[in-house]
């Protein structure tokens, strides 16, 4: 049997973490946690949880969410796909099933990220930038943006810089938002792509 201290830290946590008893249920189901890390990521997005496709898959954001965040962030695929460029974070790490009021999916659980969130990080000192992505993630993060509409969160992005940067939801179902504030586009993702290019290099 190999011995444990011989293993990568990641390999140990990920271990605890698909056998913790709160995930018990979702091993049974053979489910596995979504989330990409490496010793070496420079950003960290910190999303939601991953969706009924991104779970299916096993691969974060791999939806049309996605393919839009990419282009935003001003990076290629492979990139993004690379866990010591990016470590991808959801919120929670499984999907967390249909809302009860059948409209979208169910927030992530409560608790998960405080717990599994810092001992990764922890792991990860090149991270520079961190992206604070829908109101989940950014009441988690940012305690002052709980008195605040996620709207004037983004809009005051720059007062969180450098290090974090609060964005709205990629998601296509939030066209309804881009077409009430045109200044995200026009100018927020430029300063985001700046942003990335120097926490990469």
């Amino acid at each position: 049997m190999q011995n444990n201290r011989n293993l990568d830290p990641f390999a140990l946590l990920h271990h605890d973490l698909v056998h913790d008893e709160s995930n018990k249920h979702l091993l049974d189901q053979g489910k596995a946690p979504v989330y990409t890390a490496g010793p070496s990521a420079r950003v960290a997005v910190i999303g939601q949880a991953p969706g009924r496709r991104a779970q299916a898959s096993g691969i974060p954001w791999d939806d049309a969410s996605g393919a839009t965040l990419v282009e935003w962030l001003g990076v290629t695929e492979e990139q993004f796909r690379n866990p010591n460029l990016f470590t991808l974070l959801p919120m929670d790490f499984y999907y967390p099933g249909p809302h009860r009021s059948g409209s979208g999916d169910a927030p992530p659980r409560r608790g998960f990220a405080a717990r599994w969130h810092p001992p990764l990080l922890a792991l990860m000192p090149e991270v520079r930038l961190t992206l604070l992505i829908g109101r989940y993630a950014q009441h988690a993060y940012l305690p002052s943006s709980r008195a605040t509409r996620l709207t004037d969160t983004v809009r005051d992005y720059q007062r969180f810089l450098p290090e974090q940067f609060p964005l709205v939801h990629p998601s296509p179902l939030n066209f309804r938002w881009h077409t009430r504030n045109p200044w995200f586009l026009t100018d927020v993702v430029g300063d985001l792509r700046r942003q990335i290019a120097d926490a990469l290099h």
